[in-house]
């Protein structure tokens, strides 16, 4: 069974993840996939909106700490590295569809996406404090950006859980819908944005975010600088030790 499902829907590229036993956190495969996915869609000229989904019932629980732990270190070879990367340079509009759990990179990575649509079950997480760890993927900058600095530290530094309306309040999520409904609608708005000319929403996208995409990448850069550290630290250490013992 493949994790990662991809199918093309006219000018619409679907990026499904599929790894239900481990509530689809992401592994180092998944990674190189989706990064995979996502250099050839940049390029394909008949891709013109990618579609970012879980299952009905899980977006992503996070990285999978175990597959990660034995990945190395944070380099330009490592695989989660190459796809924040490519995630925060992705030059067509990214649409998301989240049902359930979206902790950790389930959540960051909605922030590079340009319309997220969530069901009335999503839960969102940032827990990386309580690993001992840093935000990652340039949380630390597109979230003040987004909710304010205030909720922001609430959400990065405290770890607090919180849910779709409150995503919906602070901007992170466009609308919320019933789960029986969030499929069909992510699909329906990727359509529409596929059917326009492709050259002026690309345009479009590049400059809505030219102001931040330097800062967003130095962020990414600098995160990646403390989360290494924070990894090797006897305080992450214990608390990554504590987490699987649970």
């Amino acid at each position: 069974m493949s994790e990662l499902i991809i199918q093309q829907q006219g000018a619409v590229l679907e990026l499904s993840l599929n790894r239900p036993g481990k509530k689809n956190a992401l592994s180092q495969h998944m990674y190189r996939q989706l990064t995979t996915a996502l250099s050839q869609a940049a390029q394909d000229n008949s891709i013109h909106v990618v579609l970012l989904q879980g299952s009905h019932d899980c977006f992503s629980a996070g990285n999978d700490l175990q597959d990660f732990l034995g990945a190395g270190e944070l380099n330009s070879e490592h695989p989660t590295v190459q796809f924040l990367y490519q995630l925060a340079r992705f030059n067509k509009p990214l649409v998301a569809a989240v049902a359930g759990l979206a902790i950790g990179i389930g959540t960051t990575a909605l922030l590079h996406c340009d319309l997220v649509y969530a069901c009335d079950n999503a839960r969102f997480q940032l827990p990386f404090s309580q690993l001992g760890l840093c935000p990652e993927a340039g949380s630390s900058i597109l979230l003040p950006q987004l909710a304010g600095y205030q909720r922001a530290a609430q959400y990065l530094l405290l770890g607090e859980a919180f849910g779709a309306a409150e995503a919906l309040q602070m901007g992170l999520v466009n609308q919320v819908v019933d789960s029986s409904s969030l499929t069909a609608l992510a699909r329906e708005k990727a359509a529409k944005l596929a059917a326009l000319p492709s050259d002026a929403v690309q345009s479009s996208k590049a400059l809505l975010k030219r102001s931040s995409a330097a800062l967003t990448l130095d962020s990414i850069a600098a995160e990646l600088v403390q989360f290494q550290r924070l990894l090797n630290s006897d305080a992450c250490q214990q608390r990554i030790a504590a987490f699987f013992k649970r």
